[in-house]
């Protein structure tokens, strides 16, 4: 086993990766050195700045200002992290706001290109027609792809405070947050009726709102193509392995042919966002993964 080729890995805490992680599903072409970073978006900038990992979970918004921007990264047709996202706009129970009352509003977002962000905004151009340069956005850090810059309508301010407690001062409107959604009933949701909403568009659209995907280093594509292939075939088996019930929304999705539709969307979002500086083909996204990963990216 110490001779395995080893792949220093990154994948947040998932059903469908906890059989990676303690073991039960393995390889004997390939090892995974799963190393510790909490939270997960912590290793985005390192990943697309520097290829600090072999194989690292990736936020998709991220993962494509990566390719426009030319970063040495390969995205694998590989979602990891899927979710419904219009609950996560919420404001303060004593100032609650409706999504039309939004225009001119400021709402704060840890990043204008967060993923949950993107598809927040996306929702509100879909269901009330209102275009993300109608909102101020108010974030507190920047993006992980260090060539991109926000738009003009976006400020950002590196408050010592979090996004709640911006809220409860009635600093914004409204805010986006994602796996730190607060509990209890101090923040309602600004999406009335979200979650009915978010079952329709998943039934209209076949796939749940893609958050994170993989990528791979390039320079690891080039030195072990057949350990990323290997990687690649692990990241399927554990997906398979983790029970799931049947009809039920998938947050993992795998596959080009899969995932064409899902990311043609993501890119006609960010398009309209401002968040990447061309449209980009998913031939573009996905041809470098496919020449590795061959007919195993289908």
């Amino acid at each position: 086993m110490t001779d395995l080729p080893v792949l220093r890995t990154v994948l947040g805490d998932y059903p469908h990766t906890a059989p990676l992680k303690n073991g039960d599903v393995r390889s004997a072409r390939v090892r995974l050195d799963f190393l510790p970073v909490a939270p997960i978006h912590r290793a985005f900038a390192p990943m697309v700045r520097d290829a600090a990992y072999d194989l690292c979970e990736l936020a998709v918004v991220t993962a494509l200002q990566a390719v426009a921007h030319g970063r040495p990264v390969v995205l694998l047709p590989a979602v990891v992290a899927a979710r419904f996202q219009r609950g996560c706009l919420i404001a303060h129970a004593s100032r609650p706001v409706r999504p039309e009352e939004l225009k001119g509003k400021r709402v704060g977002v840890r990043s204008y290109t967060q993923t949950t962000g993107m598809w927040v905004r996306a929702h509100l151009a879909e269901d009330y027609g209102l275009a993300a340069r109608d909102v101020h956005w108010i974030t507190r850090e920047g993006a992980h792809v260090a060539q991109y810059a926000d738009p003009a309508f976006v400020t950002r301010e590196s408050h010592a405070a979090s996004l709640p407690d911006l809220l409860r001062a009635g600093t914004v409107d409204a805010a986006v947050l994602g796996n730190d959604l607060p509990e209890g009933d101090e923040f309602v949701p600004v999406f009335p009726d979200a979650a009915a909403r978010d079952r329709q568009w998943w039934r209209q659209h076949g796939f749940m709102p893609v958050n994170h995907m993989v990528a791979v280093a390039a320079s690891t594509c080039r030195e072990n193509p057949a350990a990323v292939r290997e990687g690649y075939a692990l990241l399927r088996r554990a997906d398979a392995a983790a029970a799931r019930a049947d009809g039920a929304p998938r947050p993992t999705l795998f596959g080009w042919d899969r995932l064409r539709g899902p990311l043609e969307s993501v890119i006609d979002a960010c398009l309209a966002q401002g968040l990447l500086p061309r449209r980009l083909s998913p031939e573009e996204v996905f041809g470098p993964a496919r020449e590795v990963l061959g007919s195993d990216a289908d």
